[in-house]
């Protein structure tokens, strides 16, 4: 047996199948939002999953150590994404967070966040004989940039992925808690000025919306109360795919976001609590299955990107379920997997091919034994 076909065998299956059962649940999904519109949202995302599932596999088949050499550029080619972007970027929704490409439109931040958590795994893993403030100083550093060229954009959703990532990454560490703990209090004690004087009027409003959404219903609260309405109606089982007159198709659901942003209040609607709750179990296992990579990981650099990934994986898919449930503010952050969105597909595919290269090469994981 040749040595891909032993990596091959030695994937960490349940991983792959349920990362293959969800982007095919998205794809029906996005057909399911918009078939009344007749988009073709469907079909692109078909076209970049079976990208996104070559590029994981090619990842996965590619000892996860080259981010040893590979980190750096990664993150300067992300920073260097948000500068480009910063000047000659399209703006979507108020943020000018893309670069359009004709045939996909890129959004640099992603980027930036997987390359700034391989280049803190790197560097946690290297260095950890350092004294504790000294690492946390320089993991700052290192998340600076990118954070503040991300916040001018302003992409308030990508900026607040940051610090659950960070966090999780410090603490497989080891770093002591009493330092993490002051992080928290820090963060909490600067949330009051950032929302008084670092956010745009809009984005102060989404926060106000999200502590009272009947303070506008006709304004900046329609959204949120449309996606809160469609979901209660959907009861146990949901309406159906295709049901008539759903909130979706009468178009009190804004159609511009229905199918990315805010598809699971579709899926709320059409499959009801069941379909609610069996898809936040798939999310469940996904998480799970990723920090078991990192508990099998053969070295702490394959712990920290695990861990950093899964968390990132976690903090997407708790704050786009949490927003259209009216849990979080509004943020415009995807749904790994389940939401339309190109870049977005391929960078989550990109982290699983990681999670899958980790599991694969740790100790004599190669070997053609099972993934198990």
């Amino acid at each position: 047996m040749t040595t891909y076909a032993r990596k091959l065998v030695g994937l960490q299956w349940p991983l792959l199948l349920l990362v293959l059962l969800l982007g095919a649940f998205g794809i029906f999904a996005i057909y399911s939002a918009t078939w009344m519109r007749e988009q073709d949202f469907w079909n692109r995302q078909f076209v970049f999953l079976l990208a996104g599932l070559v590029l994981c596999l090619g990842v996965a088949m590619t000892d996860y150590r080259w981010v040893r050499a590979g980190a750096l550029p990664l993150y300067i080619a992300g920073l260097v994404g948000l500068l480009v972007v910063h000047f000659f970027g399209t703006t979507v929704y108020g943020a000018r967070s893309w670069l359009d490409f004709g045939f996909i439109n890129f959004q640099p931040s992603q980027l930036a966040i997987v390359g700034a958590i391989m280049l803190m795994a790197l560097f946690l893993s290297e260095y950890e004989s350092m004294p504790a403030p000294l690492r946390i100083a320089l993991c700052g550093v290192i998340t600076a940039v990118p954070f503040l060229l991300i916040l001018i954009q302003p992409d308030l959703g990508s900026a607040i992925v940051w610090m659950p990532v960070i966090l999780a990454m410090l603490y497989t560490a080891r770093i002591p808690a009493r330092y993490l703990i002051s992080m928290i209090l820090l963060v909490l004690a600067v949330i009051p000025l950032m929302v008084n004087f670092g956010l745009r009027p809009y984005q102060r409003q989404r926060i106000i919306t999200f502590l009272d959404p009947e303070l506008d219903p006709r304004g900046a609260g329609w959204t949120i109360n449309q996606s809160l309405t469609a979901i209660g109606s959907g009861g146990w089982e949901g309406k159906g795919f295709k049901a008539p007159n759903t909130l979706n198709e009468l178009g009190f659901l804004p159609s511009t976001i229905v199918h990315n942003d805010f598809i699971f209040s579709v899926i709320g609607e059409q499959h009801g609590f069941i379909g609610g709750a069996l898809l936040l179990l798939a999310f469940l296992a996904l998480i799970g299955l990723g920090l078991y990579v990192s508990l099998r990981a053969s070295d702490d650099l394959g712990r920290l990107l695990a861990v950093g990934l899964t968390t990132l994986l976690f903090t997407h898919t708790f704050m786009n379920i949490g927003m259209t449930i009216g849990v979080t503010p509004i943020t415009g952050l995807p749904l790994p997997l389940v939401s339309y969105g190109g870049s977005f597909l391929l960078t989550v595919l990109f982290s699983v091919g990681i999670l899958q290269s980790i599991w694969v090469h740790r100790g004599g994981a190669a070997k053609s034994r099972g993934g198990w």
